[in-house]
């Protein structure tokens, strides 16, 4: 049986470029590089991201400028 107690939300691309304040051009370089996230497919023309995926790539952009911050 499945577990349906993760509740995974799944985040669109206009709510990805607001919550990571990037442009569209940056989303798909950071995807290319392997810097991102890799989208799921939700239909022929449709992806989303898992907006934990999301967050914690926030999370780590945010440690590396801590980080560096201390090291300048």
């Amino acid at each position: 049986m499945p577990d349906t107690t993760s509740k995974s939300a799944l985040l669109r691309r206009p709510e990805v470029l607001q919550r990571c304040g990037i442009s569209n051009s940056t989303l798909h370089r950071l995807i290319t590089a392997g810097d991102f996230p890799h989208p799921i497919q939700l239909s022929p023309r449709a992806v989303a991201w898992i907006e934990e995926e999301v967050s914690i790539w926030i999370d780590q952009r945010i440690k590396a400028s801590r980080s560096q911050r201390g090291t300048a």
